[in-house]
C-alpha cells in the first residue's frame, strides 16, 4: 500500500519530496487538499479536517496509518 500511495501522490506533487521527515511543513493548504482528493477517491475514505494534522501528515508512514485506520472504520 506505501509505495501505491507513494506513486499517486508523487504524480499528482512532483515537487514534493515524500521521504522527508517533515513533509507537513513540505505542502501547502492546495496539496493537503490534493492529497485527501487523491486517498479519499482512491480508497473510498473520508478524511476530515480534525484528520489534517502535522501529525498525520508528517511523513509518508503517517499517511499510510491515516488511510490505513480510516479503512479499518469503513470495515
Amino acid at each position: 500500500m506505501k509505495q501505491h500511495i507513494r506513486s499517486i501522490l508523487e504524480d499528482a506533487l512532483p515537487a514534493v519530496d515524500f521521504d522527508s521527515d517533515f513533509l507537513f511543513s513540505e505542502l501547502d493548504s492546495l496539496g493537503v487538499v490534493t492529497i485527501i482528493m487523491i486517498l479519499s477517491d482512491e480508497y473510498h475514505i473520508r478524511i476530515d479536517s480534525q484528520d489534517v494534522t502535522p501529525r498525520n501528515f508528517r511523513t509518508l508512514d503517517s499517511i499510510v496509518s491515516l488511510v490505513e485506520s480510516k479503512l479499518k472504520e469503513n470495515a
